[in-house]
């Protein structure tokens, strides 16, 4: 028992330094971006009416979309878009249309994530540094450089991995939710009134009195819950239970009490606006404040870094992007990853974003659209998930998900205003990565049926060969394949140039699944072929680490005894031409031949020993 809540206690303080890192820098800008937006009259009751809105998005997107309903939505215990996607696609495998719409607006909200990821790091960053301006004017053309070298200094570390770092992000956290909770309170003391904005009758009230006023701020507003998609996609990492956990106990009343602290400071000096957040605090502890606000936007960046290469590893592994060089950072551990590509792509990306906004304030227009649009898609996600995979009445998944369908539309539909204001940005980013992953989607599906209208028959072709076999050398050679059941060229190369076959012969295809996570169990599938040959079929799920040899050993139970001196991988290297035909457009099918050279080995991808390897080239056509 006590060691279960030991286990729960960790668990809860790890969810507090990654999934909420994101959340919990929000109250840096949010309110900031409301009431210096020009569009709210400062008024009394305006301060109330706006806290108290705060108060229920707050209540109705996190605590009850999120962490009541979305994470009780879990694919075998993984959350995220990706999860969503796979469980919404197979509760309706049987339409093939409708399964092919939710799988290309679920793959454009997984594209979003990338615009989301430039311009969180970016924005909280920034926002953080600008707390040296409130302890000095003189610091103001510091900030953007002073932003570009922590940023520098945060990308820099990825490749040696965040096990040894990671373990401060919890107890970092927590410091900041109790400073945020103090700051907060020392300010409400001074006006405890305030405290009745979570009265929702406020917030009725300001948005029956100012509809066009509400319809524009709510782009503003949805800043207090950006990294609400953190709750669900570090499900797997959590458990819900820590998650829920950390969320009621200390993240949500600590947000609470900075935003109607900001509140009560902004009633006892408007002119605190500029920056209410920083303001709150005392001289002497501005300083202070500046170092723990940056270490606690490092640390929500971090957050959303690992997230990044998890999705890309996700997206390759669903055959969504191609193979990209990936390096395990831990010895014991086989989750923490790092992507240089990925990683620098990033970094460069938000260079670009932060000189090109230069503050957070412009940046909070570029911010929202994307996490708005992604919040839509859960939405909608969700209902085919309760409606058809978990079979409720229509009735019923009407019920729970109209309300947060309308909430997150008006989110959405407000933050089409910022569009030309830097909206556009994210939305660029997000559908460049969406044109790639199709593209690559589409021209995989073009090159192997190409593949399979040009191959022969794998059974047929054995035993033809035979009939009258080459010579047979000791060993094993394993012939990777895309489909089943076809002869890969990299045999036919193998048998005109070297004319050997060896004295064990497998036939492997991979394959990848709309689920996280295969066990050993269900690993393979094998099936004799005679002649001491073999096809088998290896499966994985998305977020299963592939290694191959290590999944042939399951072999041996079928009678093929494989030595790893004695085995040879054989792999084709195929160069795609492309040709005006019926395929892709031509600038597609040119950037699917670019894509296809420019990825990264299978060698590298399934693990596989690189003193063991033979790749064959050939040219192919589309």
């Amino acid at each position: 028992m006590t060691s279960q809540k030991s286990s729960l206690t960790a668990l809860t303080v790890g969810a507090i330094g990654v999934v909420y890192g994101d959340i919990g820098t929000s109250v840096l800008y949010s309110i900031k971006e409301v009431f210096g937006s020009g569009h709210v009259p400062f008024t009394p009751d305006n301060v109330y009416g706006i806290l108290s809105i705060f108060f229920w998005t707050l209540t109705i997107i996190v605590s009850l979309k999120y962490v009541t309903l979305v994470l009780r939505a879990d694919n075998n215990g993984e959350g995220g878009l990706i999860a969503m996607l796979a469980l919404a696609s197979t509760a309706v495998q049987d339409r093939p249309d409708l399964r092919r719409l939710l799988l290309l607006v679920g793959i454009f909200g997984t594209s979003l994530f990338y615009g989301d990821g430039v311009i969180t790091p970016a924005i909280s960053v920034l926002s953080a540094v600008e707390g040296l301006e409130v302890v000095s004017p003189t610091f103001a053309k510091g900030v953007v450089p002073i932003t570009l070298v922590i940023l520098f200094g945060l990308f820099s570390l990825q490749k040696h991995g965040t096990a040894g770092i990671g373990k401060f992000f919890g107890p970092i956290t927590i410091v900041w939710f109790g400073v945020l909770a103090v700051l907060g309170i020392s300010q409400i003391v001074t006006h405890p009134t305030i405290l009745w904005a979570v009265s929702p009758h406020y917030a009725l009230r300001f948005m029956w009195e100012n509809p066009g006023i509400t319809f524009i701020i709510l782009g503003a507003v949805v800043l207090c819950v950006t990294g609400a998609e953190a709750l669900y996609a570090d499900l797997g990492h959590f458990g819900k239970k820590p998650i829920r956990l950390a969320w009621f106990s200390v993240v949500m009343p600590s947000l609470v009490l900075n935003y109607f602290g900001q509140g009560a400071l902004l009633l006892n000096n408007p002119e605190a606006v500029k920056n209410p957040f920083f303001l709150m605090a005392p001289a002497w502890a501005l300083l202070p404040l500046v170092g723990l606000a940056t270490l606690a936007t490092v640390i929500a960046s971090q957050a959303l870094i690992t997230g990044a290469f998890s999705v890309t590893k996700q997206a390759i592994q669903m055959g969504y992007l191609p193979r990209f060089r990936i390096q395990h950072t831990s010895e014991h551990d086989t989750g923490p990853i790092y992507m240089p590509l990925v990683n620098w792509g990033l970094f460069v990306t938000i260079v670009l974003a932060v000189v090109m906004f230069r503050s957070s304030s412009n940046l909070a227009a570029a911010y929202g659209i994307a996490v708005c649009t992604d919040m839509l898609i859960t939405t909608v996600l969700t209902f085919y998930v309760i409606r058809y995979g978990w079979k409720y009445p229509l009735a019923l998944c009407f019920a729970a998900t109209s309300v947060f369908l309308v909430v997150d539309f008006a989110f959405f539909a407000s933050n089409l205003m910022k569009l030309f204001a830097g909206g556009w940005f994210p939305l660029v980013i997000g559908g460049v990565v969406f044109t790639l992953m199709i593209t690559w989607k589409e021209g995989r599906q073009i090159l192997n049926d190409k593949l399979r209208a040009d191959a022969l028959d794998l059974p047929s072709f054995l035993d033809a060969v035979f009939l009258s076999p080459p010579q047979r050398v000791e060993g094993t050679a394993v012939f990777m394949t895309a489909e089943p059941g076809i002869v890969p060229n990299a045999m036919l190369h193998n048998l005109k140039h070297n004319k050997v076959l060896h004295a064990q012969n497998l036939f492997v295809t991979v394959r990848n699944h709309e689920v996280p996570w295969i066990g050993e169990d269900k690993r393979l599938e094998i099936e004799p072929l005679g002649h001491e040959c073999w096809e088998v079929i290896v499966h994985y799920g998305f977020k299963n680490d592939l290694d191959l040899p290590q999944a042939l050993e399951l072999v041996k139970a079928h009678g093929c005894e494989l030595e790893p001196m004695m085995t040879s991988y054989f792999l084709s290297r195929d160069t795609v031409i492309p040709t005006i035909g019926s395929g892709m457009a031509a600038w597609r099918e040119k950037l699917f031949a670019q894509m296809h050279h420019n990825a990264s080995g299978a060698a590298d991808f399934l693990n596989l020993p690189n003193n063991s390897v033979v790749e064959l080239g050939s040219k192919i056509e589309i």
